[in-house]
């Protein structure tokens, strides 16, 4: 039986008058080309891997630092560093990273998605800022998107260092909306024993079973459909940094996975961005509502399409700006 809807104030005070009509994806080239001046490449270590990260608004003393983390299967050169690049304009260091197994970090198997690896990276790459001079330690904070939402949450919830974060159009993770997300209890139980078949053979063989990341129509892909395949596919071309695969064992984890308990924990100030257009709103809200933390703050972008967060600046400008006055009033 499904659970009663949840409701919350949806009332935005910064809804920004763009609708998803007229978005387009933008240039890949020119978006990579717009993110990567004034930064640096930084490394650091999580459960003795490297991590591969950069550091935008390097420089100064004392100043904010803020700890990013993207969508499922992202390399820090998409979806945070248009995040990133408008932080450190307005005055904050910044710090994108390949989780483990990904890019141009370490880690094995490569191609593996591990909410519990990531919720560690994010403890480490914490620990980095903390330990840079031009960062006050006193004022870290943390932003996700998608699928970094469900492994932001608990991640932050237990850091203390994290003083608030945000998280915009977060795929936030329960049973429910697993549910959802695969269009039945029975095609999600099907991915998980797939999954936990691929992990069976690589434990006992060594050998990785992939498939793409994202496909218009191969449902066995880690991010089935056209929509999500139309803005992924584009990153996969030769000299881009996004490789389109996926170990299919990453399920056996994943759908095991859920972020709601971590909601539950959140005793800090927090700012959710979201919208009825986004993944999973109904899952959104229930993570919402658990929040026990009276300082929790939601924007609901009414009709803002999930994907406009990634690259429409005409929705990351006004979300930037509100998320550095949120993080100013807690520092």
């Amino acid at each position: 039986m499904s659970a009663q809807p949840v409701e919350i104030d949806t009332n935005s005070s910064s809804n920004p008058d763009v609708g998803p009509d007229d978005y387009r994806y933008q240039d890949v080239a020119k978006f990579i080309e717009e993110t990567s001046g004034d930064r640096i490449d930084v490394s650091f270590e999580s459960k003795d891997e490297n991590l591969a990260g950069h550091i935008y608004g390097s420089g100064g003393n004392g100043k904010p630092g803020v700890v990013l983390i993207g969508p499922e299967t992202y390399v820090k050169e998409q979806v945070p560093a248009a995040y990133a690049k408008r932080l450190a304009d307005r005055g904050y260091v910044a710090l994108t990273f390949d989780p483990r197994f990904r890019g141009q970090s370490g880690g094995e198997p490569r191609n593996l998605e591990s909410p519990l690896s990531k919720i560690d990276d994010i403890h480490a790459a914490t620990a980095y800022l903390e330990s840079r001079d031009d960062v006050d330690p006193e004022r870290i904070f943390a932003i996700a998107i998608c699928q970094g939402s469900s492994e932001m949450v608990p991640a932050a919830a237990e850091d203390d260092r994290i003083k608030a974060f945000a998280t915009l159009a977060g795929h936030y993770r329960d049973r429910e909306g697993d549910i959802q997300w695969f269009g039945s209890e029975e095609a999600l139980e099907d991915r998980k024993a797939a999954a936990q078949e691929a992990r069976r053979k690589y434990d006992e063989t060594g050998e990785i079973d992939v498939v793409p990341a994202v496909h218009k129509s191969d449902p066995s892909a880690g991010m089935p459909g056209e929509l999500v395949w139309s803005w992924y596919h584009r990153w996969a071309e030769d000299g881009l940094p996004w490789p389109n695969r996926f170990a299919k064992m990453s399920d056996a984890e994943l759908l095991d996975y859920e972020s709601m308990s971590g909601s539950a924990k959140v005793q800090k100030p927090y700012l959710m961005f979201h919208s009825d257009a986004c993944m999973l709103p109904d899952a959104a809200k229930r993570h919402f509502a658990a929040i026990p933390d009276d300082r929790k703050e939601v924007e609901w972008w009414g009709d803002i399409a999930h994907l406009q967060f990634y690259d429409d600046a005409r929705v990351i400008d006004p979300a930037t700006d509100r998320i550095d006055a949120f993080f100013r009033k807690f520092s």
